[in-house]
């Protein structure tokens, strides 16, 4: 099921980018075709796909070294 849900998320996600695109870019004076928008639209997902899995990578990372480690990021040493 969470290929389905990761699938879903960036299909949306791509059609969002790119809508928006269409929408924005004329009012900063930019008029690309409609496959050089889909182009761009691939990039900026490709990117945001792979900033997330860097993130989550990160952040497991963190979470293995357990508790005790993060919360003696926040404790005052004597």
């Amino acid at each position: 099921m969470s290929l389905i849900e990761a699938v879903t998320n960036v299909a949306v996600g791509y059609g969002l980018a790119v809508t928006i695109q269409i929408i924005v870019f004329p009012w900063f004076g930019l008029h690309p075709s409609l496959g050089e928008n889909l182009v761009i639209g691939t990039l900026f997902t490709a990117f945001r796909c792979c900033a997330a899995t860097r993130c989550a990578g990160c952040s497991s990372v963190c979470d293995d070294r357990g508790d005790q480690a993060a919360s003696s990021l926040y404790t005052v040493p004597r």
